[in-house]
């Protein structure tokens, strides 16, 4: 199965969206654990973390990749080594889930809960499939300072999920 394959997003009514990825990438949790949860880590493949409280009610601000916003919020939920989600401005409950299978492998079951039109949808469907290809990228040594944010391949991306949603 590829690492990053395709999103799957269902409805929750009045323009609200439950997105979800199943990413299986070939190195332990407790590798990935830092990248989906520091400063160091996020700046790899998602965004600088200008504050971020690691713990359950922490403060949390980020500078999306590719001169996005600012975006605050808090920590929602926290356990050590398996669940990090964030509740963000403008970008609804972000939840990374890690799962260990073997020794060296490991499963993130990812949620993103938001609100927005079926274009904004789509659109956080390909950036976070894109984001995904860029943690696999950092976790094999090639963190996002070096392959930059690919506006071809978000657009890429965004096609097929039109495509796929019949859209």
């Amino acid at each position: 199965m590829p690492p990053v394959s395709h999103a799957t997003s269902e409805s929750r009514g009045a323009g609200r969206w439950l997105l979800r990825f199943e990413v299986h990438l070939p190195c332990a949790d407790e590798a990935l654990w830092p990248a989906v949860t520091t400063p160091e880590g996020l700046r790899t493949w998602l965004a600088e973390a200008d504050v971020l409280e690691r713990r359950l009610g922490g403060a949390v601000t980020l500078r999306l990749r590719g001169g996005g916003p600012s975006v605050s919020g808090r920590v929602t939920a926290w356990d050590v080594e398996r669940v990090a989600e964030y509740t963000v401005t403008g970008h609804g409950r972000i939840r990374f889930h890690l799962e260990r299978v073997g020794t060296d492998s490991t499963v993130i079951r990812f949620l993103n809960e938001r609100t927005g039109t079926e274009e904004e949808r789509l659109d956080a469907l390909a950036a976070w499939h894109h984001h995904f290809e860029l943690l696999e990228a950092a976790l094999q040594g090639h963190p996002a300072d070096r392959p930059h944010w690919n506006d071809a391949r978000w657009a890429e991306l965004r096609a097929s999920y039109a495509a796929f949603s019949g859209t």
